[in-house]
């Protein structure tokens, strides 16, 4: 097995303990630090968010190979290259107004951030004003996340969409939608441009929507 196959099976398997050496000596071998970013960890967490939609791994898994390679990027970081981070662009992503709920939101956040892109994290109860501002300051951001989890705060995913479509963003980025009481008719009803059911298929889908 290549150091970056090992890096690989380590993020998949959620061996935190072990990545920062294995990255480390992958590195002192010489290794591409591109290539070990890309074809051992981003390559590793779009297997797992596979995983993840065909119920072969949960949310635990998820989360302890996101923890993963969060730190073997930490190693990783000072020797790649200007933009190897965020390559794909930026996502902002938050939970909509009047809902406190972030698991979800959080895992989303960080499949979406293995597969490539620069992750701007609103948070929780977040005005679509605020998706606005943030828009505003990241004016090359070409998606934007939006979570409702409870069925009384699907109204404000709806006002938050016209609000980006009303502010001049409706041909400039892409909004995909998502959380427990959120469907595909939902979805198109308010304009979303995407719906995906989980963390896995919503870094699939943005990959797809800036390719």
């Amino acid at each position: 097995m290549s150091r970056v196959q090992e890096i690989a099976t380590a993020v998949e398997t959620g061996k935190v303990k072990l990545i920062e050496g294995l990255v480390q000596d992958a590195l002192d071998a010489g290794e591409n630090p591109n290539e070990i970013l890309d074809e051992g960890m981003i390559a590793a967490m779009s297997n797992i968010g596979a995983k993840f939609q065909k119920n072969e791994v949960f949310v635990p898994e998820m989360l302890v190979a996101a923890k993963t390679m969060k730190k073997g990027i930490e190693v990783l970081r000072p020797n790649l290259k200007s933009g190897s981070l965020g390559k794909l662009g930026k996502y902002i992503i938050g939970t909509v107004e009047g809902d406190l709920h972030d698991i979800g939101k959080n895992l989303v956040a960080l499949m979406v951030e293995s597969a490539g892109f620069e992750v701007i994290d609103l948070g929780v109860d977040v005005a679509p004003d605020k998706f606005v501002d943030a828009l505003n300051e990241h004016s090359d951001c070409k998606i934007v996340g939006a979570s409702a989890l409870l069925t009384t705060t699907m109204d404000a995913l709806k006002s938050t969409v016209e609000a980006i479509h009303s502010a001049g963003y409706k041909d400039k980025v892409k909004i995909m939608v998502g959380g427990a009481p959120v469907t595909q008719d939902f979805a198109d009803q308010i304009g979303a441009d995407a719906y995906t059911p989980d963390a896995g298929s919503a870094a699939s889908k943005a990959v797809e929507l800036v390719s």
